[in-house]
């Protein structure tokens, strides 16, 4: 988890992202909540184009608990884990999360900057994109997510 799990549970609106195979809609959150010891539980959430909630639950533990930020996250039972690697958070205003995978021939990198608020300043996502840079990710394939006045469905 990251170095302080219990500071990082709650709710986080995504403000960019590399795009991905598996998110299809806007508004995207994920709300993290404690299940076990060592063991947090993952409530993703998106708005699709034709107005309906997608959502998926998981769970994430670090794999090595001297690296409390690398976590493998799961969503299907019998899947292998995903990467979840937090590279920077403050715990109350942002956080930026990779991973990269290897599956047969294909690599895979995934990147989610994330905000507990639904806007980020220019100057904390122009830094976060710059630790992204600098670990050799091509930013210029973020994409910025909605998170909008049609985001209201969203709303629990």
């Amino acid at each position: 988890m990251p170095p302080s799990p219990v500071q990082y549970l709650g709710k986080w609106y995504e403000i960019e992202k590399l795009p991905n195979i598996f998110q299809k809609g806007e508004c995207t959150t994920a709300t993290y909540s404690l299940k076990s010891p060592g063991v947090v539980g993952v409530l993703n959430r998106e708005l699709l184009p034709d107005g309906t909630i997608n959502s998926i639950v998981g769970s994430a533990k670090a794999v090595d608990p001297s690296e409390p930020a690398k976590l493998e996250v799961s969503f299907f039972e019998g899947s292998p884990p995903g990467p979840y690697w937090v590279l920077s958070t403050d715990y109350i205003g942002h956080s930026l999360v990779f991973g990269c995978s290897e599956y047969g021939p294909f690599h895979a990198e995934f990147a989610w900057i994330l905000s507990r608020e639904p806007t980020m300043d220019r100057e904390t996502l122009t830094e976060l994109q710059g630790i992204l840079a600098a670990a050799g990710v091509n930013i210029n394939k973020l994409s910025v997510t909605l998170q909008g006045e049609a985001c209201h469905a969203m709303e629990e």
